[in-house]
């Protein structure tokens, strides 16, 4: 028990060290003057080196060893704590200190010159850069390759998804790449049967739609004692333990997409703030991989806040946020608004039914970086055909393609087909906490998630990182991670004529 205690407190500070380098992020990407980009990206790498110091040390790698050899005495969360803190000292004493070090510059910097790329549509300014990032997150996935005996990119992916491997996640998107061509013409074709989906009209000023979100992160449950709502040019959820800060980005011409963007990420923060109170400062108290924290934030967006009975709260809401008057206004037309099927060139505002074709294209390109076969000087054209294989679009410009995210400047190499792999876990969850809870649907048309945060905070959040991903999901909804449930849901929403939906 010694060196198990000894072990916990050398884990709390890594945790207050990461910590602050992720409200060091938050502030990187939100509030940060460009001209501090340098000097900030000294400051991350100094955290992340501090961090990979203290967690190789030889003698936490002893401690570790010595604990290991005798867990008669911890019980079962200080047994899945040890399980938790052997990965990451593994995922960290792979990677030597300098490359830690260079990796964390080069993805700051490679951050801040996106944000102008993108803005200019500027791939060229962006290239050397991104090229940067991509060498050393190569070199990262050698060296974890090495010791977890697994390909680079699925030791990248292992550290996003704890388990997960490539030969997997093809075997479930073979079954997407089977499926959702015909059901997406399916959907279509049911739209072009109804009244069309009539835009809202603008403009929708910001300060109302910011209002607007935050009453309904409110109706969510997001405890605001220990997080905020901000702006920045990427949606996400960052910051701290007991200090969740997300993000959004506003359009005065579509509030729509702030709406649904701002519970996106209040399902992330409401992950966040459920997990167990007694490990926060431990590994087996953090969140269960990208996978699992993906399927809560799009059960919030897509699951919950996009069924005909959310859209019968939201409705008069959106009304009186921007004072309309007229049809469009009403549920089903807001109802029909979010349900619409239409290929677009923006990921984040995708709908259901062809999100999983952005995610498709993307894992197809960061595998072929990784692997070396895939250039970052061709990386605009090979992004601009898979949009037109897999969606029928052509792109305009750079900004509308591959400089839309930020995830590969920032080093995010391995993070997404954990989106579609969450949307998979997201119906299952759904699925299963409703035939638990019957009366969950009909709260949402009251904006009432309390049955529904419930039932996520006791199989979920509360979880932290007790069990490995499937072994939740099997506690939750009895089966491990699948597509079927996820199909189900889109063909039940999008093509079926439910009443249901």
């Amino acid at each position: 028990m010694q060196a198990y205690r000894s072990l916990a407190t050398t884990f709390s500070r890594l945790g207050a060290l990461d910590d602050a380098g992720g409200i060091l992020s938050w502030d990187t990407q939100t509030l940060m003057p460009d001209g501090a980009s340098d000097t900030r990206g000294e400051q991350l790498a100094t955290l992340s080196v501090l961090s990979h110091e203290l967690l190789t040390a030889p003698s936490t790698a002893d401690r570790l060893s010595e604990a290991e050899a005798d867990v008669s005495a911890l019980g079962e969360w200080e047994r899945a704590n040890l399980r938790e803190m052997r990965r990451v000292h593994t995922h960290a004493s792979a990677v030597p200190g300098d490359l830690v070090e260079a990796s964390s510059k080069a993805s700051t910097k490679s951050e801040m010159v996106w944000r102008e790329a993108r803005r200019n549509a500027d791939f060229a300014s962006l290239k050397p850069h991104l090229a940067e990032v991509l060498r050393l997150q190569r070199l990262v996935g050698e060296a974890k390759g090495a010791v977890l005996g697994l390909s680079p990119y699925d030791a990248l992916l292992d550290g996003y998804d704890p388990g997960m491997r490539r030969a997997r996640i093809d075997s479930l998107f073979a079954e997407l790449r089977a499926t959702l061509p015909g059901l997406v013409q399916q959907a279509q074709a049911r739209q072009t049967s109804q009244p069309p989906a009539v835009p809202l009209p603008g403009p929708f000023p910001i300060e109302s739609q910011k209002a607007l979100g935050l009453s309904l992160m409110r109706a969510a449950g997001f405890d605001f004692s220990r997080g905020r709502l901000d702006v920045s040019l990427h949606p996400f959820c960052g910051g701290a333990t007991d200090d969740v800060r997300i993000t959004t980005r506003y359009d005065e011409d579509d509030a729509t997409r702030a709406v649904m963007g701002v519970m996106h990420e209040t399902g992330h923060a409401l992950y966040e703030q459920g997990r167990p109170s007694a490990w926060r400062h431990q590994p087996v108290g953090h969140a269960r991989g990208m996978s699992l924290h993906e399927s809560q934030s799009l059960l919030i967006e897509m699951q919950a806040c996009r069924t005909r009975e959310f859209s019968e709260f939201l409705a008069p809401r959106l009304r009186d946020a921007f004072q309309g008057q007229g049809a469009e206004w009403n549920a089903e037309n807001v109802h029909r608004l979010y349900t619409r099927v239409e290929p677009g060139f923006i990921r984040v505002d995708a709908d259901e039914c062809t999100y999983p074709a952005h995610i498709l294209l993307r894992y197809e390109l960061e595998t072929a970086m990784i692997a070396g076969d895939l250039a970052v000087a061709d990386l605009p054209g090979a992004f601009n055909d898979g949009m037109k294989r897999l969606l029928g679009l052509d792109v305009p410009n750079d900004r509308l393609g591959c400089l839309q995210d930020i995830h590969w400047p920032g080093g995010s190499f391995g993070y997404f087909p954990t989106y579609t792999l969450g949307a998979m876990g997201a119906a299952q969850l759904f699925k299963a906490a409703c035939s638990a809870l019957p009366g969950i649907r009909p709260a949402l048309a009251q904006g009432d998630f309390s049955e529904l945060r419930g039932w996520l905070r006791d199989n979920v959040h509360s979880n932290g990182s007790l069990l490995q991903t499937d072994e939740l999901l099997v506690a939750a909804t009895g089966k491990p991670l699948g597509a079927e449930d996820f199909l189900a849901h889109l063909d039940r929403r999008y093509v079926a004529d439910a009443a249901v939906a």
